[in-house]
């Protein structure tokens, strides 16, 4: 169970606040305007942005004071962060060491990641050698071999085509269910919450609000999330 408990995160004058409870497995759609604060909690719950206040329990231990490192989270930015001078392999190795001393275990670990996602015996290209698909995989897999019960995805697919989107949004579900994991995933497009969440958190107006199930939200929308809705409708 991860739990936030009356959190304040500030992001420079900016404050998201949150007081809810999310089950510690499945997928959950993190939902809302632009600027509503979607990033910033996943941001204070991974350790990159600081509490003003509250805590943030995981199996009913607080992790608010950890390093961001020392988490039970991984986090899958927008852009991926690649870095263009490594290798794929090295790029996924850093999930296990950052400084790249990588033993037989981790190599292996490494290669079945990059199999898992559908990238095996790409290991030695660069990043500037793959498609736009490809790379989404190879930094999933880099996010896989740290074996974090908690995903967190920022829009990590957000540039990618409709057809590669939903691709790799299916490969998220397959992957989380399999590892018995809990995802947040920020999304603007309402059709990714419906295609794979079972829940969906809306943040609205500098507050998340508690997760309900998916169809329950969007059926029976509130003002503010017609608003953010327009004319898309299930």
């Amino acid at each position: 169970m991860l739990r936030f408990d009356d959190v304040g995160v500030l992001n420079g004058t900016y404050r998201v606040t949150a007081d809810m409870e999310v089950g510690a497995g499945g997928i959950v759609g993190v939902i809302g305007a632009s600027g509503s604060g979607k990033s910033t909690l996943l941001e204070g719950l991974a350790g990159f942005l600081p509490l003003e206040r509250g805590r943030i329990l995981w199996r009913n231990e607080a992790i608010e004071d950890l390093d961001p490192g020392r988490r039970p989270v991984a986090m899958l930015f927008q852009d991926g962060n690649l870095f263009p001078h490594l290798t794929v392999a090295q790029n996924v190795g850093l999930g296990i060491r950052p400084d790249l001393r990588l033993k037989g275990d981790d190599k292996a670990a490494v290669e079945k990641a990059l199999d898992r996602v559908g990238l095996a015996g790409l290991g030695p290209r660069r990043p500037g050698e793959l498609s736009g698909g490809q790379r989404s995989r190879a930094a999933l897999a880099r996010v896989l071999v740290q074996g974090r019960p908690v995903l967190l995805l920022d829009e990590p697919f957000a540039a990618l085509g409709p057809a590669l989107k939903a691709e790799m949004l299916d490969l998220v579900k397959t992957l989380a269910a399999e590892r018995g994991a809990l995802v947040l995933m920020v999304t603007h497009d309402p059709g990714d919450v419906v295609r794979i969440a079972d829940r969906v958190v809306l943040v609205d107006g500098g507050e998340a609000r508690a997760p309900v199930q998916v169809r329950e939200l969007l059926e029976a929308p509130s003002e503010e999330l017609k608003a953010y809705l327009g004319d898309w409708a299930l």
